[in-house]
């Protein structure tokens, strides 16, 4: 009679300890100690299939043929799709390379190059795949999914290095006269109410943020309209947050508002201002309302101010882009800007490792577009070319009393 309760017990005391191979042979071992007949007895109180203890008799018969380590005999399993199809690779790189893209007539050249519409198009073709293989697949040719990088530069400006050099050479020479240098831009425009942010933050597990479904602008909050100025020697940033647009005339009358606030403070003898910006946008190279507001401010503020202009597509390089902007955008990733007051409080608490220091105000004023400024304006404007580049590089200076 066999003790079917006996065996149960001393498999269950080792299962745990056992893998696929050894359970087999547990069982196997029992069935040849207990003779032949036992073997549905083993089976009942092992749980273990008779015939995975009859592939275990065959193993206890040939150990000296299994390789150690090893749970299964050699050739054992399914044979590989790349075993079973040799060509599935080759036609699978041709589906995906890169540069078979132009060629209009590929399956896959108009749709995006999903799993599921790889393994649709490789089955087209005569083979057994799904997108669970094709994934496997592709990660082991070294394939992943990637978004597009910014790093074509496009045409560039044959001064475009010349005039680098020329900004850092005169930024050098202000700074040794202990004169003021800031940089000037205007941040991306940001929707006021509970939208998306993009970014990630620390929240509780599976209690994400809800916003709104939409980022229809709300024509009753409107905009935030952030206009930077960073000085370069402080390492300290402002921000006026408009709530109108974004003009030459808003851009000026932060510059002021940086002066009044800031500048008189920390630089108390200066006569002098140099201010870096794109050639683009509100404070761009051909905006005459540009020139017109700077001669107001340099009249009002009796500074002289020096205007240097990044070549055209070089805005990155603008110091305040990666100096006050990127880590404003940082500190406020994943949050909704609900209010403009919310802005500014974020704006305002943004700092870094390296002394950052923000300070930012709402401007309440409305700034109208469309301003004409007439040729006798122009011409009444007290503006210094310089040889290099004199569209790129001019100073304004206060206009003598008539």
């Amino acid at each position: 009679m066999i003790d079917e309760a006996s065996i149960r017990r001393g498999y269950e005391l080792i299962r745990q300890s056992l893998d696929e191979r050894g359970r087999r042979l547990y069982a196997s071992a029992q069935v040849r100690a207990l003779g032949s007949r036992s073997l549905a007895a083993v089976s009942r109180a092992t749980g273990i299939a008779r015939s995975t203890i009859g592939r275990g008799l065959k193993d206890l018969d040939c150990r000296h043929e299994l390789i150690p380590d090893r749970v299964r005999r050699k050739g054992g399993g399914r044979k590989s799709c790349i075993a079973e199809q040799p060509n599935l690779i080759r036609d699978l790189q041709q589906i995906v390379e890169p540069i078979t893209l132009g060629d209009p007539e590929r399956a896959l050249y108009w749709v995006s190059k999903s799993l599921a519409k790889l393994a649709a198009t490789l089955r087209s073709m005569g083979h057994k795949v799904g997108p669970t293989t094709v994934g496997i697949l592709l990660k082991r040719l070294g394939y992943s999914r990637q978004g597009n990088f910014k790093a074509n530069e496009g045409h560039q400006h044959a001064d475009r290095d010349a005039q680098f050099e020329y900004i850092n050479a005169k930024v050098l020479a202000f700074q040794a006269a202990s004169h003021p240098v800031i940089s000037v831009d205007t941040k991306k425009k940001e929707l006021i109410g509970n939208y998306k942010n993009p970014g990630t933050d620390l929240r509780p597990k599976k209690k994400p943020r809800r916003v709104n479904g939409h980022d229809f602008p709300d024509k009753v909050l409107g905009k935030a309209v952030p206009y930077g100025v960073y000085d370069i020697s402080a390492n300290a940033g402002w921000v006026s947050v408009g709530i109108s647009h974004d003009t030459a005339q808003f851009a000026v009358h932060s510059i002021g508002r940086w002066i009044d606030r800031l500048g008189r403070k920390r630089y108390p003898t200066t006569d002098r201002l140099l201010i870096t910006a794109d050639g683009g946008g509100s404070n761009g190279v051909r905006v005459r309302l540009w020139k017109l507001e700077l001669q107001k401010l340099a009249n009002e503020t009796g500074l002289t101010l020096d205007i240097c202009h990044y070549p055209p597509g070089t805005s990155k390089w603008n110091k305040i882009e990666h100096r006050l902007f990127c880590h404003i955008s940082q500190n406020w990733r994943a949050r909704p800007l609900t209010s403009y007051l919310a802005v500014v409080e974020l704006i305002a608490a943004t700092t870094t490792k390296t002394g950052l220091k923000v300070v930012c105000e709402l401007d309440n004023m409305t700034y109208p577009k469309g301003i004409k400024v007439s040729d006798a304006e122009m011409d009444a404007i007290n503006i210094t070319h310089d040889e290099f580049h004199p569209e790129w590089n001019y100073t304004i200076s206060p206009s003598k009393p008539v």
